[in-house]
């Protein structure tokens, strides 16, 4: 099986600072992949190469086979990246059903229809997709007035309203109750994974990437010490020093 995500050599310095120094790892079709580390490690570099707001100094990325190293965002979306962030994005003034159908108009290559009542576009797909993640009761609310757990819900629909191949989650649960994390990170996985999405995400809570990932890479100062499913990352010793800590140990088992 050929590999929805590749990255080779990936490197990235600021000055004589490497911030990643020659990450490599793949990631297949309906792969769950956590990125950990402590502060520092390079998960936010990483993340914004293979998302193309930072280009490598070094290394190559490439996305269905696609070379999307160093292109920019917009681009890389088009060939099936979607992507949220810790701090979620909108536009306020928009409804909820506006912002989602704006992201399906234009993954479908239909800006230059927004003349012709846009409205009207992809309506009832995008119904359907706020209905899955939970919003459809909000579709015509401001997302200016959300509270923040619903607009975390409202930028998934709009990663997945581009039928994105892999879905690249930072820190998703960040901000929301502990109460609110696990059903939420399980209804991302599961929205992802039915829509063909792999899912490869970076999260500080530990019982959410050792409850919800299939593997955990671990990164220390710009290099992976670790790779491998929840329980191997857990009993790792050089991982448990550097991170986890030694009350880490059963966490991967459960």
């Amino acid at each position: 099986m050929s590999a929805v995500l590749k990255v080779a050599g990936l490197t990235k310095a600021y000055g004589r600072f490497r911030a990643l120094d020659g990450v490599a790892f793949e990631m297949l079709k309906s792969d769950v992949l956590a990125v950990i580390g402590p502060n520092g490690a390079g998960k936010s570099t990483c993340f914004n190469l293979i998302g193309g707001q930072l280009r490598p100094d070094a290394g190559t990325i490439h996305l269905e086979g696609r070379d999307i190293t160093g292109l920019a965002p917009s681009r890389i979306c088009r060939f099936g990246l979607g992507r949220t962030f810790q701090i979620p994005a909108s536009f306020g003034s928009f409804s909820v059903l506006e912002n989602v159908q704006l992201a399906m108009i234009a993954a479908a290559g239909e800006m230059h229809r927004l003349w012709t009542r846009a409205n009207r576009l992809h309506r009832d797909a995008v119904l359907a997709l706020l209905e899955r993640v939970g919003m459809a009761d909000q579709a015509a609310r401001p997302c200016g007035l959300l509270a923040y757990g619903d607009l975390k819900r409202v930028e998934l629909a709009i990663a997945l309203a581009q039928s994105p191949r892999l879905l690249l989650m930072d820190e998703p649960t960040a901000g929301m109750a502990p109460a609110e994390r696990a059903d939420f990170m399980e209804s991302c996985i599961k929205l992802a994974l039915q829509g063909g999405s792999a899912v490869l995400f970076t999260e500080h809570d530990m019982d959410v990437v050792f409850r919800h990932a299939g593997r955990v890479l671990v990164l220390d100062r710009g290099q992976v010490i670790a790779e491998g499913s929840p329980a191997e990352v857990a009993d790792n010793d050089k991982v448990r020093e550097v991170y986890l800590g030694q009350d880490f140990t059963q966490l991967g088992r459960t």
